[in-house]
């Protein structure tokens, strides 16, 4: 893996010999699958060896994880390691609220003896890995060739809501960490109003990850079901249930065209856009919005992408900004993943 020239990230390293041929450890860390890589640099890139996925609740620990990864492939003098978090990391540590670990950068470098340990959010770390994505693996949601360099916006509904950015400082791309996720949501119509009132009962403060995200997805349609009393077929709550809830709703709405689903996704799908012009405004991200995480990639092939764009730059002043900013869509899920162990190579002089 090799940076792409689209995105000049800011890495400090990449000129310096000493961070060639040196073997890293990353982890992405997420509350239902916890996936591990061993990467070797060179040549400002990565080649990536090993790959492996744990279940995250089965572990009590996140060090019986990186135990086992270590044990299980017979790996010796790792140099550095770094892991991608779905919560704030301050002075070292996090707590991710989804995990209910405990997780200490100086924990790790002392029981396992790395030379260097690195811990970002997972959506800044995931800004780091776009920098080795492939032109291919950027699907544009709207172009309108007029192009201007800036700040970069990114949104992410997965298993929560992340939003990240990158800061432009006139020549590098400089990622950073948001909690705009958790910024409270607000209704626009008579509708959205019942909506918002629906997930004031349940969560009090309503925010947009209430919204934009997996169980976000699941109380749109639930409202939609129990509030709007728009009718679920039967046998649809059973599966539902029991698999993947993004997957089964996405093929009863485009397999099966159930009327019920079909509404929750175009509703969602709305108040993506209206999330995604809220974060591009707040950035002034003139330099493009780039959409990921796992629900966007499940339901890729159900996006209108005119419709979408035309409620994303809906504005009371700024349309004339909105409308000529870039949106593309990524389709690789291992971001965070090859982010993490970028930064751990090269963010150092």
């Amino acid at each position: 893996m090799i940076l792409n020239p689209k995105f000049p990230l800011y890495l400090p390293g990449v000129k310096n010999g000493s961070n060639d041929n040196v073997s890293i450890i990353g982890a992405n860390l997420r509350e239902d699958v916890t996936t591990l890589g061993y990467f070797v640099s060179g040549n400002g890139g990565l080649e990536i060896k090993i790959q492996q996925s744990y279940p995250t609740k089965e572990y009590t620990a996140f060090s019986d994880i990186l135990k086992k990864f270590i044990q299980d492939n017979q790996l010796e003098n790792i140099k550095r390691f770094g892991m991608a978090v779905p919560g704030p990391v301050l002075n070292g540590r996090s707590r991710p609220e989804r995990l209910g670990w405990n997780l200490d950068m100086e924990e790790y470098s002392r029981d396992f003896g790395f030379e260097k340990v690195d811990m970002l959010n997972d959506q800044e770390a995931s800004a780091y890995g776009m920098g080795l994505l492939e032109d291919s693996d950027l699907e544009p949601i709207y172009t309108s060739g007029h192009l201007e360099k800036g700040n970069v916006a990114i949104l992410a509904p997965g298993n929560g809501l992340g939003e990240a950015g990158y800061f432009f400082d006139g020549k590098y791309l400089r990622p950073f960490a948001s909690e705009g996720g958790h910024s409270e949501f607000s209704p626009r119509t008579t509708v959205e109003v019942e909506f918002y009132q629906f997930l004031n009962n349940l969560y009090g403060i309503v925010s947009w990850e209430n919204v934009l995200s997996k169980a976000g997805l699941f109380n749109i349609y639930r409202f939609l079901r129990d509030v709007k009393r728009h009718p679920e077929p039967e046998g649809l709550a059973e599966k539902l249930n029991n698999g993947n809830f993004v997957q089964e709703l996405y093929k009863a709405a485009v397999e099966d065209e159930v009327l019920i689903c079909k509404i929750a996704l175009d509703t969602f799908l709305e108040f993506l856009a209206r999330e995604a012009n809220n974060l591009t405004l707040k950035l002034k991200a003139t330099g493009g919005l780039l959409i990921s995480g796992d629900i966007p990639q499940e339901i890729r092939a159900y996006i209108d992408k005119d419709k979408f764009y035309e409620k994303y730059k809906i504005s009371d002043k700024m349309e004339e900004m909105l409308k000529n900013i870039p949106i593309y869509l990524i389709k690789q899920d291992q971001t965070a993943l090859n982010g993490i162990a970028l930064y751990t190579a090269y963010y150092q002089d």
